[in-house]
Parts: C-alpha cells; structure tokens; sequence
C-alpha cells in the first residue's frame, strides 16, 4: 500500500476512535512508524488528511446512491441503500460526529461541503423517483423532496445526536447497534409512502434495526 493511502487509513482510524481534536499529526506519524517530516511530505497539515478523507467519503457515498441504468429498481436495491448508508455513517463516523467543528475550522472543507450536500440530495431523488417506478413507494415530488430533505438531517446529525443528546445514557459511545438505529428513524420517515413488496416486509424491516431494549413497549 503506498504511503499516502497508510497516512489516510490510519488517520480515519484514529479520528474515529479517538475523536479529531484529539489527534495530532504527530500521533498519525508515530502510530505509522513515520517521521513528521515523511508525513508532511504527502500532507501538509491534519487539515490536508480531513478534505483528502472528505473527498473519499464523498465518493464513496454518491457511488452507494447510484441508480441502475437498465433496470428496475427492485426491494433488495432498497435494502442496499440502508445497508450503503450505514456503512459510510460507520466507516467516517467523525466526519459526522465532529462535523459543526470541522465545517467551522477549514473555509475549504465548509464549501465543499455544501457542493456534497446538494449533489447527495439530487442523487437521493434520483432513487426515489426510481422507487417510484418501481411501485415501492407513493409520494407525490413534493412529499419526496421533504422526505429527502429529512433524511438528510438525520443521516448527518445522529452520530452527534447519540452522543450529545443523552437520550441513550450518559457519556455513550458510539456503536454500530446505535448508528443502526439511525437507519431505523429513516425507515420511520419512510413509512407512510411505502406500498407493494416495500410495505409489506415494512415489519420485518424495522425489527432488524431496531433497538430492542430502548423500543419495547
């Protein structure tokens, strides 16, 4: 592996676990076994490593919210995309978890940001349109365009909720039980345009993301 993808997988590593405040480019430099020069080598600054990890992650999730281009979008799609989802929430968790004070810290970061959010959205619609087609959902654009607007809102901001909110105890780590359950306020938001095949496994869709211990009634 070269170099430059070690100081970028490392440093998502330590971000993740350690949250990005607390980790220095000296800490990327000795958990790599590195020199500090070596490091600024390929990266100038831990500013550098958070928009070249950004751009990963951007990529990464346009390409999980792609449309197939000949074919019907079927259930198992759907469920691909929770899946997707989930996975970029886990895999870049400080992105989100830290994101009010990454956005604030660098001007670069903050606009690209933004291009990324916008792009995310149109693509969201793309898929939603499709499910659509499919006969999976029945919403008008309108309901789909608040539908994406607040899948956004909590897609972004649940990894900070966990952890600042309290709602699931004091001082909580971050899991990937509780990011699921992420998924399942999605799935919530969802629900009342769901019909055909999407509708009727609507139950069991729930129950596998769900928390059962902080949703038994």
């Amino acid at each position: 592996m070269k170099t430059r993808d070690r100081i970028l997988l490392k440093s998502l590593a330590l971000f993740n676990e350690q949250g990005e405040r607390s980790v220095t480019t000296n800490h990327i430099a000795s958990a790599l076994n590195i020199s500090p020069g070596n490091l600024y080598y390929y990266f100038r600054s831990k500013e550098d490593i958070i928009f070249a990890i950004f751009l990963r992650y951007e990529q990464s999730m346009v390409e999980a919210l792609s449309v197939p281009p000949d074919r019907t979008v079927t259930y198992m799609d759907k469920i691909g995309y929770f899946e997707a989802i989930f996975r970029q929430l886990w895999e870049y968790r400080f992105l989100h978890r830290d994101l009010a004070h990454l956005l604030e810290e660098s001007p670069r970061l903050r606009e690209s940001y933004r291009q990324f959010a916008r792009k995310v959205m149109a693509q969201a619609y793309l898929v939603y349109n499709a499910l659509r087609e499919a006969k999976l959902i029945n919403a008008s654009e309108q309901d789909v365009r608040a539908m994406i607007v607040n899948i956004w809102i909590v897609t972004t901001s649940w990894a900070a909720f966990v952890v600042s909110s309290g709602f699931f105890g004091e001082e909580v780590v971050l899991n990937q039980q509780l990011l699921r359950r992420g998924i399942y306020q999605i799935i919530c938001l969802e629900a009342p345009y769901l019909q055909g095949e999407a509708l009727e496994k609507l139950p069991e869709l729930l129950a596998q993301y769900r928390l059962a211990a902080d949703l038994e009634e």
